[in-house]
């Protein structure tokens, strides 16, 4: 079975210093082009370690007071 693997690094300390991300938009496309059934991992350290995505892991954050708006 075909797997995608998300190559991750650190970019900065904070969010501020992330100079483009993807949109929630462009990763749905993006992902459009894989079998649904496409397990996806993330690749940490070159590929010396590995991680999973799931559902919980993910967090919405409104920032403290209003400031992302």
């Amino acid at each position: 079975m075909e797997k995608l693997l998300f190559q991750t690094r650190r970019e900065g300390y904070g969010i501020d210093q992330i100079h483009r991300t993807m949109t929630a938009g462009e990763l749905i496309d993006f992902l459009t082009q894989y079998d649904e059934d496409t397990p996806v991992y993330l690749s940490f350290d070159n590929g010396y370690t590995y991680g999973g995505i799931t559902e919980e892991r993910f967090e919405e954050d409104y920032g403290e007071d209003g400031e992302d708006e």
